[in-house]
């Protein structure tokens, strides 16, 4: 398995050549892999859907509650996301990586406590300790603890352990904070970026080499076998086991090359996949739970921490199903030998599972929230 690394957090697919051959002997290859980051993928979503009830408030919404239906907010985190990556390269450009590095764990924390403070909360409740106080310094330290573990052993189970958590309470965030129009607008124009970084302008490439240099393993990581170790290869994931490579060539980051014996070297030992692959779909989820009616019997059994709604989580969960199969069509497309974008495959899916499930459960006519710009 080939990858190449786009930011943010986006990855871009191939195999190794002579898989391409027959697809369902490269893909029963990778059985192993695929199926990890497929469960990895559906964790990640579910986890930040369990905790959904709790941030589905005014407050908790980044711009509020009239912010949720304004598009201006959503062109703000797309000039944020375009500002964040030229201060990154121009760090890097200038020897900062220090900078770089804290940039990218400080928001790593931000998420990774959001996300794990509703489940201290509830083992305090049962242990009769859910004071405020009490919770917030717990959630601070296991946040704490868990992205120092990740500096400074990044093996693929913390790296895995912390994206899952991390990713959750990224989609939960941006899923309560806008409706699910704007997030449908939102991943069109990602998919779009996606396709034009991995196949037009690559000038992402760049920050790409230097986040995998500085070892910040913002992915998650399903291996071939269970004796792989991450560690051995994170000065730069794409590193042939059999072969040193000291200037990263980004057109053909594993270069086709031949051990001491005169053969081909083996393919990757694992799958690597972007958090923002899991992102996007999961924020449809996300919001679709958070602003579609809700209409339906009440669910209490799905969340620990609310109550939920037939119709609209039964919209989430075709959102989830359709993202599920964006997946497995990109790894159909992985096993061919193509170059992926995986956004364009991951948010149609996710969008057209969206509104085939809309349209059974809620009709067509409730899928549409009146949005301004401002």
């Amino acid at each position: 398995m080939r990858v190449k690394v786009i930011w943010p957090l986006k990855f871009v697919y191939t195999m190794s050549e002579g898989g391409a051959t027959d697809l369902l002997a490269a893909m029963r290859g990778q059985w192993a892999s695929m199926t990890g980051m497929a469960f990895m993928f559906v964790s990640t979503i579910l986890i930040g859907l369990s905790v959904q009830p709790i941030y589905n408030i005014p407050e908790a919404r980044a711009f509020g509650e009239e912010g949720a239906s304004k598009g201006a907010f959503v062109a703000l985190e797309l000039a944020m996301i375009g500002v964040f990556t030229i201060v990154i390269i121009w760090l890097a450009r200038r020897g900062l990586e220090f900078f770089i590095k804290a940039i990218v764990l400080f928001a790593l924390w931000m998420s990774l406590f959001y996300a794990v403070q509703p489940y201290v909360a509830l083992v305090l409740y049962f242990l009769g300790l859910d004071t405020l106080f009490v919770v917030a310094i717990l959630s601070i330290a296991i946040s704490s603890g868990s992205i120092y573990l990740l500096h400074i052993f990044p093996e693929w189970y913390v790296v895995n352990g912390v994206g899952i958590m991390v990713g959750a309470g990224v989609i939960t965030l941006i899923g309560v904070s806008f409706v699910p129009v704007l997030i449908i607008g939102f991943m069109i124009a990602a998919a779009i970026y996606d396709y034009w970084a991995v196949n037009g302008s690559k000038h992402m490439l760049e920050l790409a080499d230097t986040m995998i240099d500085l070892k910040l393993p913002v992915l998650l990581v399903a291996p071939k076998n269970a004796d792989y170790s991450f560690i051995e290869e994170d000065d730069s994931v794409m590193r042939d086991k059999e072969i040193e490579v000291t200037k990263m060539d980004w057109e053909d980051p594993v270069p086709h090359i031949k051990n001491e014996e005169g053969r081909p070297t083996k393919g990757r030992d694992a799958l690597f996949m972007g958090l923002g692959d899991v992102i996007f779909p999961g924020m449809l989820v996300i919001s679709s739970v958070s602003f579609l009616p809700q209409t339906g019997g009440e669910v209490t059994y799905f969340s620990a921490f609310g109550v939920m709604y037939a119709d609209s989580l039964t919209v989430a969960m075709g959102t989830l199903f359709g993202g599920l199969l964006g997946y497995f069509a990109l790894m159909t497309q992985v096993a061919r030998g193509k170059p992926q974008a995986g956004l364009p495959l991951l948010n149609g899916g996710s969008i057209l599972g969206y509104l085939v499930s809309g349209y059974i459960a809620l009709g067509i006519d409730n899928l549409w929230q009146d949005i301004t710009f401002f």
